[in-house]
């Protein structure tokens, strides 16, 4: 064997031998991929109403009640602000301020062990509950209402796919996935979306030559820059306001349709937005985001620093009545099987009370409580310590979070979606809450 074939067989015969000892690494990679996706169970709920607590709802005066403390005085002790209450979990308590919600909560699943890292910021805080993710300062991600609206599309005719009750901002968007996946978004539900009718001076036919000159416009612009990306989004945007600007999208938001004991039962501004949005189901919409933090019953609303927490139950009240309401409406419709709830804020609060007798921020250990979605309910998901601040079994991290919306709703959890050309997975490695599929 002369030297040149001899390397060749040497450097062929290393080849081969790296191959084989990588080979069953790949192999057991893809199968432990594989075996990940069809462990991944997948419901078959059809909308999302997610009810944000801007602030952060304290978990120990709501979902996870503790021994009580006392805000008052130079000694505070820490603990829960109020009495609990028995449910319809055997073993289970609330604040008594929940007693409408603990009579049905059966239909609900409280998961106590939520967690994240993000303790003073709100904004980030926020962020991170609706994209699942760290802010990046290379790509803006996606909220969860924009990824339904990008994997499911509305359910109905006219209708669009995300609907915003609330003022607008990125953090709710579509990020890299672009303007067709953003919300429609109203702040009050008299009025309904702004901007979505043309001026009673613009005809039809005045409407139409309009068009028709964007669109020459349009096409003759787009054969030079057919890559510009922001007209085409643009484009979008405008299609999809003309659709909705008809009477049919209007009359979703007729409230007087409804029995005036219905919309009493809701209660006041709030209440007529979990109202407002079952009729947005109704009608076919797949993601309505209901923003409870508008009013600030207290003052402060959920951010319950000094004085600020005197009036928190108000906003518990409040909460627990719409809430209620909303489950038992829904189900009364045959929709709370195909419509999950989620209630959450950005981060919950610490047992220890400030100067002022309020409570500051905690991210370590908060609840977010879920209901309807054809989930295994009735379930109390994680045990935290006697201050309701540190997790103590079944930590549930905000990923797991997102990839249990998305399984109920019969989206993937292991989906990549695409930033351009790379791809990203639609949660940041998050599992789905198995005990909520068996």
């Amino acid at each position: 064997m002369t030297n040149l074939s001899r390397r060749n067989f040497l450097a062929a015969s290393a080849a081969a031998g790296t191959a084989a000892a990588i080979a069953p690494s790949l192999a057991a990679k893809a199968l432990a991929a594989e075996t990940a996706k069809q462990a991944a169970k997948l419901g078959k709920a059809e909308h999302c109403i997610f009810v944000w607590l801007g602030g952060g709802q304290g978990q120990i005066d709501t979902w996870d009640p503790k021994a009580l403390g006392d805000n008052t005085g130079t000694q505070k002790k820490p603990g829960s602000l109020y009495d609990s209450i028995d449910t319809a979990i055997p073993g289970t308590k609330v604040c008594k301020y929940l007693e409408k919600s603990a009579k049905v909560l059966d239909r609900f699943n409280i998961i106590r062990t939520v967690h994240h890292d993000v303790i003073d910021e709100h904004a980030a805080a926020t962020n991170r509950m609706h994209t699942g993710r760290e802010i990046s300062g290379t790509v803006v991600y996606p909220s969860i209402g924009s990824i339904v609206a990008h994997e499911k599309g509305a359910a109905g005719e006219g209708v669009p796919a995300y609907v915003l009750i609330g003022y607008p901002n990125v953090t709710r968007g579509p990020g890299f996935l672009g303007s067709k996946y953003n919300y429609i978004y109203l702040t009050d539900t008299e009025s309904g979306p702004s901007g979505l009718q043309r001026a009673p001076e613009i005809s039809d036919v005045r409407q139409a030559r309009r068009e028709a000159l964007l669109g020459k416009v349009r096409s003759e612009y787009l054969e030079r820059q057919a890559n510009d990306t922001v007209v085409k989004n643009y484009d979008e945007t405008i299609a999809e306001a003309l659709r909705l600007g008809g009477p049919e999208f209007k009359k979703i938001f007729a409230l007087d349709k409804e029995p005036d004991s219905l919309r009493n039962e809701y209660g006041g501004e709030f209440g007529q937005r979990c109202l407002l949005s079952r009729r947005l189901v109704e009608a076919g919409v797949r993601f309505v985001e209901v923003s409870h933090n508008l009013n600030f019953l207290n003052g402060t609303g959920w951010d319950v620093h000094n004085d600020g927490i005197n009036q928190q139950h108000e906003l518990i009240k409040e909460l627990d009545s719409a809430l209620a309401t909303l489950v038992v409406d829904l189900e009364q419709k045959k929709l709370l099987d195909k419509t999950l709830i989620v209630v959450t804020g950005e981060f919950g609060r610490p047992a220890q009370f400030d100067g002022g007798g309020g409570r500051g921020h905690h991210g370590k250990a908060f609840s977010v409580v879920l209901a309807g979605g054809g989930l295994n309910n009735g379930l109390t998901i994680g045990t935290t310590d006697e201050l309701a601040m540190k997790i103590e079994d079944r930590p549930v991290s905000v990923p797991d979070l997102h990839a249990t919306i998305c399984a109920t709703l019969g989206i993937d959890p292991h989906t990549e979606l695409y930033a351009g050309d790379r791809p990203v997975p639609i949660t940041d490695g998050g599992k789905p809450i198995h005990e909520l599929f068996a």
